[in-house]
């Protein structure tokens, strides 16, 4: 007897058309953080603590990527790169850590290309995070998303919320309403990426691959820009207020 097969082979085969979601991630957390001094002089960035949370921002971040799936994880250091090795080699990590540290400043791109080469598994797709950045959101969802579109690399996109209020005014010039902080009406990198393997070869040995590569991509639509889930968490760490508001966030969600 023929007909149409069974629904639950059509889903089997449908996840059969996409590889795995990616299990490695490179970190970066090279950055300096001047504008969280006097949180920064004496650790890097990503080692800075969010007020309530007893764990740094990077702890964080591994945490979550563990939760995703992730087993391995390079993190690239940079400023005080001792100081977070130090931490990373006593704390009770869920997922292996690796960790590099530029002899020289190669730039975003490059300290990206130079992280890579030590993840465990170069013929595989692979998540890469700012240190600096704090959220969730489902990574297997972007992972399929960038999947679905055969795309090189994958951008989460943001909307923050603008740090004014606005005025809302009409055609004639009369003003309507008064908003305070909305979200950006334009969507921002929000510095989490799904990579395909052959991502790392494209990468400039040193330099800057928003600049390079990343505007490459996109001429030839191979770049694909994820818009993060409505509701879902995302801060980027800057600066001495965002650490206050990540934390007053944190507690109206009842995380901390």
């Amino acid at each position: 007897m023929t007909g149409a097969p069974p629904a639950s082979a059509s889903s089997t085969d449908r996840a059969a058309a996409f590889p795995p979601p990616p299990v490695q991630a490179v970190v970066l957390a090279g950055g300096q953080g001047s504008r969280l001094r006097p949180y920064t002089d004496d650790r890097p960035k990503p080692m800075v603590e969010i007020p309530g949370t007893g764990v740094p921002i990077i702890g964080h971040q591994l945490a979550w990527l563990a939760a995703e799936g992730v087993t391995d994880a390079v993190v690239s250091c940079g400023h005080l790169a001792g100081v977070l090795q130090e931490w990373l080699a006593g704390a009770a990590l869920p997922l292996r850590v690796t960790t590099v540290v530029e002899d020289e400043p190669l730039g975003r791109g490059g300290g990206l290309k130079y992280a890579a080469r030590r993840l465990p598994y170069p013929d595989r797709a692979w998540y890469a995070t700012n240190g600096d950045v704090w959220t969730r959101f489902p990574l297997r969802e972007m992972a399929a998303f960038h999947a679905e579109r055969e795309a090189v690399a994958t951008l989460a996109l943001a909307r923050p919320r603008i740090p004014w209020g606005v005025v809302e005014t009409n055609e004639f010039g009369q003003v309507l309403d008064f908003v305070e902080a909305p979200p950006s009406p334009y969507p921002v990198n929000a510095g989490v990426y799904v990579f395909a393997p052959e991502f790392a070869a494209l990468l400039p040995d040193v330099g800057d691959h928003e600049r390079t590569t990343f505007p490459r991509l996109a001429r030839e639509r191979r770049l694909a820009g994820y818009p993060l889930p409505q509701g879902a968490y995302w801060r980027a760490i800057d600066t001495a207020k965002d650490l206050a508001e990540a934390a007053r966030e944190l507690r109206a969600q009842g995380a901390l």
